[in-house]
């Protein structure tokens, strides 16, 4: 019997152990391609390590390829976009969970649809309004969108989390003399900085890595997001593909470092709406 149990655990740790490879393998596989050159990736090493390892491929992605500059440019656009989307979002999930007035279930539906418009449907709408605003090759082209998409997934996750906190704990609070803003800011807030932490990741990687609207939306150099200024690297006769891997593998740091940074929080999100289920 014991015999058994242990033949199942080492199954199971070498399933585990080969979903973790298959998982970290293509960060190191964009590592050693980010320092290759056209010769060697085309010259049948294309998976192997680099036999020279070009560093220099990032040095002349900042300063040939304005890498530096698109790393900025989505840095900011995205920072504001989970900042907006989380104020927004959880005033309004606080207002429809914790607050009674007519009609809250019915605007709770309709902000949930928002999850099921597709990005294709509002792309010429969206194109037209922002023109009218002389908003296009600007940095709020792609907050606006941005956040608007963002805020239903938000709120849904919002408010499934104040869900599960009693509402004894705001009341205590209420009798002790605290205003509706005092609530928010200092009961609520920290009671759902898990289910910032899964908003934050959630929105943090559709802004990072979206494309459609930074390519619709901004033409000129200096808004260029990271995805788009990567795609405009690709030349009309020559590619350094080195380059290219290595602004890729900028690009995907960020994404590693937040989760690794935010993954506890998540974690506890989880499992909070686990046990309240």
């Amino acid at each position: 019997m014991r015999t058994m149990k242990n033949v199942k655990g080492c199954v199971l740790h070498i399933c585990l152990l080969a979903i973790a490879f298959l998982q970290v393998f293509p960060l190191f596989w964009l590592f050693g391609f980010s320092l290759k050159d056209n010769s060697e990736i085309f010259g049948g090493n294309i998976a192997g390590l680099p036999q020279n390892w070009r560093f220099s491929n990032y040095a002349s992605a900042f300063s040939q390829a304005n890498v530096l500059q698109y790393l900025l440019n989505s840095i900011l656009v995205t920072a504001a976009t989970i900042a907006i989307t989380i104020v927004l979002a959880a005033t309004a999930a606080y207002a429809i969970q914790r607050m009674i007035w007519k009609g809250r279930n019915v605007v709770m539906k309709g902000i949930l649809v928002g999850m099921m418009v597709p990005i294709h449907a509002v792309l010429l709408p969206l194109f037209l309004v922002l023109s009218k605003m002389k908003l296009l090759n600007t940095h709020w082209a792609l907050i606006i969108p941005y956040v608007a998409f963002g805020l239903p997934l938000a709120v849904y996750l919002f408010s499934s989390f104040m869900v599960s906190i009693p509402k004894e704990m705001e009341e205590a609070a209420a009798i002790d003399g605290c205003n509706i803003y005092t609530l928010f800011f200092r009961v609520m807030l920290p009671l759902i900085r898990p289910a910032i932490a899964t908003v934050s990741i959630f929105t943090f990687i559709s802004s990072w890595n979206e494309l459609m609207f930074a390519v619709t939306f901004i033409n000129k150099q200096q808004y260029k997001t990271l995805t788009v200024g990567i795609m405009s690297m690709v030349g009309a006769y020559t590619t350094k593909w080195g380059e290219i891997g290595a602004g890729l593998m900028i690009a995907t740091i960020p994404t590693v470092a937040i989760y690794l940074l935010l993954s506890d929080q998540v974690q506890n999100s989880l499992v909070a709406g686990a046990v309240k289920g």
